[in-house]
């Protein structure tokens, strides 16, 4: 997800490395950063580090770094204050739904769900907070949690560099293609809602249908005593 009107190239000029290093932190694992642009900003960051305007070298490692300790940091936030998360009313920086769908992810995929998070939008910012609050092993989470901020960080940032680099006067479609991540990357978040409603859809149908031969039931048993 990203900003409309935004100029995310200016934007990434403007910040600097440290910029990115928070906005990589944040949305990895504090409750307020699922708004961030996660994996369009890695691409664009890549893609300018071809054109001259950052180091390929300093940015790849500082990216892997920040998905890799925000990812620990939301793990210990969901430990110690999971419970008052889950009571936490919405707000501009805090929606309570991506934390039921990223424990409905986590219930599903186990500890996979560190790794494949990486890539869906506000469930990547709260799965180490539902970890945290399963109390999953720490152990076994910074491992998953080391391969997906090494397969995200370096594949995105990388991707947005060898595209950078092949592709002759690339800023002409820089916008279309960070325009296709978004939607790329919004569209598993998509599906999975939509199955949802589908599967919650058929739930409702099979309740009803179970209700009413419930009913039925307890009319010909009372029709049987009469």
């Amino acid at each position: 997800m990203t900003l409309p009107h935004f100029d995310l190239s200016e934007l990434i000029k403007t910040w600097g490395y440290l910029g990115l290093f928070f906005v990589v932190f944040a949305e990895s694992g504090l409750f307020f950063g699922f708004f961030f642009p996660g994996d369009s900003l890695l691409f664009t960051a890549g893609f300018l580090a071809s054109q001259g305007f950052l180091n390929i070298w300093i940015l790849v490692p500082l990216m892997v770094v920040a998905a890799i300790s925000g990812d620990s940091t939301g793990y210990f936030i969901g430990n110690k204050f999971g419970d008052w998360l889950m009571k936490k009313r919405d707000s501009l920086f805090f929606k309570r739904r991506y934390l039921l769908e990223a424990q409905q992810f986590y219930e599903k995929h186990g500890g996979k769900t560190i790794m494949l998070a990486r890539f869906v939008p506000a469930v990547r910012t709260f799965a180490p907070i539902v970890a945290g609050m399963a109390k999953m092993e720490y152990r076994k989470f910074i491992s998953y949690n080391v391969w997906g901020g090494l397969v995200w960080g370096v594949g995105m940032t990388c991707l947005g560099f060898f595209l950078g680099s092949i592709i002759p006067n690339a800023d002409k479609y820089l916008l279309p293609i960070v325009g296709a991540i978004i939607v790329l990357s919004v569209l598993p978040g998509v599906m999975h809602v939509w199955n949802g409603r589908k599967k919650s859809q058929g739930f409702s149908a099979w309740f009803k249908l179970k209700l009413l031969i419930e009913r039925h039931r307890e009319r010909l048993k009372g029709a049987w005593r009469s």
